[in-house]
């Protein structure tokens, strides 16, 4: 069974910047080929796609909000997926999580506030 393990959360301030990271471990043999996304989840609020990359690195797409401030990458050798977030704003504050092989992680805190 495939587990997540997402770091890089934090309190950063608007126009601030910080980079998630997911680490896969129980993977099957060929789990470069499975899509890895990130959503994430404001107070009071349903879980939202952020972000996703598809298997061997052919493409990304992206929620609207977040569209050239977000990027959105993968190491295969080493079963990560990151999320750099680049001029954040409030409304980005919530809990990050990573999703892959249908199986979530636990998901990180990111606060963005003055």
């Amino acid at each position: 069974q495939v587990q997540l393990v997402e770091s890089g959360g934090g309190l950063v301030q608007p126009g601030g910047s910080l980079r998630l990271s997911c680490t896969a471990s129980g993977v099957p043999f060929n789990f470069n080929n499975y899509a890895m996304a990130w959503f994430r989840q404001a107070p009071g609020k349903e879980r939202q796609f952020v972000a996703r990359i598809s298997g061997g690195n052919i493409g990304t797409n992206y929620e609207d909000s977040v569209k050239g401030r977000f990027t959105i990458s993968r190491d295969n050798a080493k079963n990560m997926v990151f999320l750099q977030m680049n001029s954040l704003k409030p409304e980005d504050t919530g809990v990050y999580y990573c999703k892959a092989a249908g199986e979530w992680g636990q998901g990180t805190q990111v606060t963005v506030s003055s």
